[in-house]
């Protein structure tokens, strides 16, 4: 542990802040400790009255008596001060010297306690000590203080403790063999109350780096996506200019070689575009503060996806979806949502061969509804699997046609899925293939479905 604050306070920077930190959680504690104090008073009051005989008769019971009527009258003052403080520093956000000198006054006030309990109950200073002990260890460790406050809390106890030597007559030889012990009490209340101080002080000075650590990311983040889309939306132009420029040279009678290099142009610029709308689309959704989402037919949206897709395959590969014939309700963004699929499809074919199947699964549990998406093609190593959602990651690979990746589809996809309030993951052999499982919470219409739902669930497959 750091111990530069046994001597001193904290940085000027941080102490205002630290100051306000500590001083609700000392009147809070106040009220705790003057609530039990009072409590445990009225408690010796009622014993008195249930057995006035007995206790009548115990030594020095005038003292004792008369101390116990002082704590009840005075430990209420301390508990309505610290809840009226509360209540104030709820509204401010700040402590104020007057918290301050109550936490204060009421340290010393229990110390105090002790000291008369012993000295004016028991007339016998040797037997102070052991209260005296206990007061300090409370204090020690239940508040927080300032070093000077420390400082002025140390010489106000030993002029209290010094008073009541001389109070109750003490001996010379008695008097300063007290003195001695307390010095050595007060020694170690020193040290026990800055220790918790530098315990205390160092855990708010972690908690205070690491917000503006994640302050410094938040920024950073905010402005790398902010380079991001300016970058990538500057793109766009000369890219556009090369592909009108491939599509002016295409009006012209061109020889054979000359049509494979505007088709290369052409390719090219296709691609850098779709790169780009993957920076732009991982940008964009960082800094979504409103995700809008609507009740969407599942059923209906992913038979739309498939049948698209089965027209783009033709021959290639077969996508197939299969789902409960019962209404499948989902409280989703659609044109997101309808990327997610695209992406997972997309995935699956770049690496399945011609002919091979992929399989879209929809179904329904109590507690929320599944989507999956199958493949039976190359599969993913194992050593890139926990890599397979991370941006930029080199579990990027090309398909089976030389297709390319980029490495943002399948971290846009989590992205997308987490704004939803869902989760994805992925199983994987190699050489048999991957299987992409999408889980959303349940909603209220699927709650309906459920309830509407036939005793026998037919399948349907597009």
């Amino acid at each position: 542990m750091n111990a530069r604050f046994f001597f001193n306070s904290l940085p000027v920077k941080y102490r205002a802040q630290y100051r306000d930190y500590y001083t609700y959680q000392n009147l809070i504690a106040v009220r705790a400790a003057s609530m039990i104090f009072l409590v445990l008073n009225v408690v010796i009051r009622v014993l008195y009255l249930a057995f006035p005989v007995s206790l009548t008769k115990a030594q020095n019971f005038p003292e004792f008596n008369f101390s116990n009527w002082v704590f009840i009258i005075i430990t209420p003052v301390f508990l309505i001060a610290s809840n009226l403080f509360i209540v104030d520093y709820k509204k401010q956000k700040k402590g104020t010297t007057g918290m301050a000198l109550l936490v204060f006054l009421f340290a010393l006030y229990i110390i105090v306690c002790g000291m008369y309990s012993s000295f004016i109950a028991t007339s016998d200073p040797s037997n102070a000590l052991t209260l005296y002990l206990i007061a300090l260890c409370l204090i020690s460790v239940i508040f927080v203080f300032e070093y000077y406050e420390t400082v002025l809390l140390l010489v106000a106890i030993e002029v209290f403790f010094t008073s009541l030597l001389f109070y109750s007559q003490t001996p010379a030889t008695d008097m300063l063999y007290n003195q001695l012990i307390s010095a050595i009490l007060l020694s170690a209340f020193y040290f026990t109350s800055r220790y918790f101080f530098t315990y205390k002080a160092n855990y708010y000075l972690q908690v205070i780096e690491i917000r503006e650590k994640n302050t410094e990311i938040e920024k950073a983040g905010e402005f790398k996506n902010q380079v991001l889309g300016m970058v990538a939306h500057d793109l766009r132009n000369p890219i556009a200019a090369v592909e009108s420029i491939a599509m002016m040279m295409e009006l012209d009678e061109v020889d054979e070689e000359t049509q494979d290099n505007i088709n290369m142009m052409k390719a090219s610029c296709a691609k850098a575009r779709s790169i780009i709308d993957d920076l732009l689309e991982a940008a964009r959704d960082e800094n979504i503060a409103v995700f809008e989402t609507r009740n969407t037919e599942l059923n209906q949206m992913l038979t739309g996806i498939v049948a698209d897709w089965r027209l783009q395959q033709s021959n290639k590969v077969n996508v197939v979806f299969s789902s409960s014939a019962n209404p499948v309700f989902a409280q989703i963004n659609h044109e997101k949502f309808h990327r997610v699929i695209d992406n997972l499809i997309s995935n699956a074919v770049k690496f399945s061969k011609d002919r091979d199947r992929v399989d879209v699964r929809l179904s329904q549990q109590s507690d929320g509804l599944t989507i999956e998406v199958q493949d039976y093609g190359l599969g993913i190593p194992a050593n890139i699997l926990p890599e397979i959602f991370n941006r930029f990651s080199k579990a990027g690979r090309t398909g089976l046609r030389g297709e390319k990746s980029t490495g943002l589809g399948l971290s846009i996809v989590r992205q997308i899925i987490e704004k939803h309030k869902g989760s994805i993951t992925v199983t994987s052999t190699e050489g048999l293939g991957s299987t992409f499982t999408i889980k959303l919470p349940a909603t209220g219409a699927m709650v309906l479905g459920d309830l509407l739902k036939p005793a026998e669930n037919s399948r349907q497959a597009v």
